[in-house]
């Protein structure tokens, strides 16, 4: 099984600091994985177009943002990059 997490931070997918997973917007599971290359084509290619910038690490994790989209943090009192972070995960059977 595959697994393709949408997630919304001020921190790109890859560092999954603790308490990561409150920042999830959605998870998608596919069966097959010819289910799942068409699904992570389309999402990038639609994230691709949305936003500006993008990076990758692993193959399994990638990163979109556009300059103007950011919040304000008042503990470092500095505005901080939203990242749009899908990450793919294979999940293993438990039989």
């Amino acid at each position: 099984m595959y697994k393709i997490i949408y997630m919304k931070a001020d921190f790109e997918p890859w560092w999954q600091f603790e308490g990561w997973e409150s920042h999830i917007v959605s998870e998608e599971v596919f069966d097959t994985k010819e289910q799942f290359e068409v699904a992570i084509k389309e999402t990038l290619n639609v994230f691709r177009k949305k936003f500006d910038h993008e990076e990758s690490r692993e193959g399994k994790y990638f990163a979109f943002w556009s300059e103007d989209e950011k919040t304000y943090c008042e503990a470092c009192d500095d505005e901080l990059q939203i990242f749009h972070g899908i990450i793919v995960q294979q999940l293993e059977y438990n039989q």
